[in-house]
């Protein structure tokens, strides 16, 4: 098992390397000056020289991405000249010293996604903090109504295939995957926030934690959540249901479980006992993709509902080419993804013993 995790974890390293390789150079090329767009319309080119000077944006493009891994990597160097880019000026980041060589400072720290342009000098890491956990409250729900109501309806349709509930539940999840999430969105916010408000008493838009009336105390608004939750978990809901459906159809021919019923055991005993477990592997491998696309930040759900999630922080950086919080979220996005594919495998083995770590 160890072996295991260092050999996903070196993987793990190269493939975070390389998303920030092309991330930095993808952006590097857009349109603009940086400095002009930290500083707005107040600016002068006193101004931008200092800017520019401090952030290394005076230095050519491969210097300023040598200086941009060195932000991202836990371990870095530093100089101890004031006027060097590399220099650890007080409140940039918090860093442990290991050893110092000459002029240059070894240092252990959180990687540095440096501060935003549109937010006054804001951290990335910090506006990701205060993102991140909405979406992934926001997510967990959508997962676990697919988890849910999408394992509890595959079985169902597995038990009567061809029938008219199977063809029934069929259609619905069709239906759930035909159709973009952006238009879910905007449909249930108006019927149900709108159209029915009077008798649902949901919001059109809303994100978990708001102010009150007068504007002194934060509360949290749990029936925000409903709405987006259910929008989020509609497509992965329809997925998990035909997987479910289809896996569970061929483990009910295998041999161990005409075994089962020649024994003597019930339907029910034979289905939670030894069908559903085995018929679970494609079902996590679903899911462990769309949970990790939806902690990525569901764009246009959160967008349309208002839910201050990455999602919408996101968009609200692109919008205004805050290219800091653009670059540290897709970090945060590949992240995740790394950590949640480490995750699938380990359950993989719990679930088929026959599933080697190797």
């Amino acid at each position: 098992m160890l072996r295991y995790i260092l050999n996903k974890t070196f993987y793990a390293l190269l493939t975070l390397f390389g998303v920030v390789t092309v991330i930095f150079f993808l952006f590097n090329v857009l349109p603009g000056d940086p400095a002009q767009m930290m500083l707005g319309q107040n600016e002068d080119s006193a101004q931008i020289a200092a800017v520019k000077a401090k952030y290394g944006f005076d230095k050519s493009i491969s210097t300023q991405y040598l200086y941009y891994l060195n932000d991202v990597s836990p371990v870095s160097f530093h100089s101890k000249n004031s006027e060097d880019y590399t220099h650890l000026r007080d409140g940039k980041y918090a860093a442990t010293s290991l050893f110092t060589i000459g002029n240059t400072t070894t240092v252990i720290k959180f990687p540095y996604l440096r501060e935003s342009f549109t937010k006054q000098g804001k951290k990335v890491s910090q506006v990701i903090s205060e993102t991140l956990p909405n979406t992934a409250v926001l997510a967990v729900s959508a997962i676990f109504i697919a988890i849910v109501l999408g394992i509890f309806l595959g079985i169902i349709s597995a038990l009567f295939k061809d029938r008219w509930l199977d063809k029934g539940i069929q259609i619905l999840s069709t239906l759930g995957m035909s159709i973009p999430s952006f238009f879910s969105a905007i449909l249930f916010a108006w019927f149900f926030g709108y159209i029915l408000h009077e008798y649902t008493n949901l919001e059109m838009t809303g994100s978990l934690y708001e102010l009150d009336d007068f504007g002194e105390q934060v509360n949290i608004k749990w029936k925000n959540l409903i709405l987006p939750a259910i929008v989020l978990g509609i497509r992965p809901l329809a997925v998990v249901i035909q997987l479910m459906r289809n896996s569970l159809l061929e483990v009910f021919n295998q041999d161990y479980i005409r075994t089962a019923r020649a024994k003597g055991l019930s339907e029910f005993q034979i289905i939670t006992r030894h069908a559903v477990k085995n018929a679970l592997n494609p079902v996590v491998t679903a899911i462990s993709g769309w949970f990790a696309s939806m902690l990525a930040g569901a764009v246009f759900v959160e967008y349309i509902f208002g839910w201050n999630g990455l999602g919408k922080e996101i968009v609200n950086a692109l919008n205004t080419l805050d290219l800091p919080v653009i670059m540290g979220s897709v970090l945060v996005i590949a992240l995740l993804f790394i950590i949640i594919n480490i995750f699938v495998d380990v359950i993989y083995g719990w679930l088929d013993p026959k599933v080697k770590l190797e």
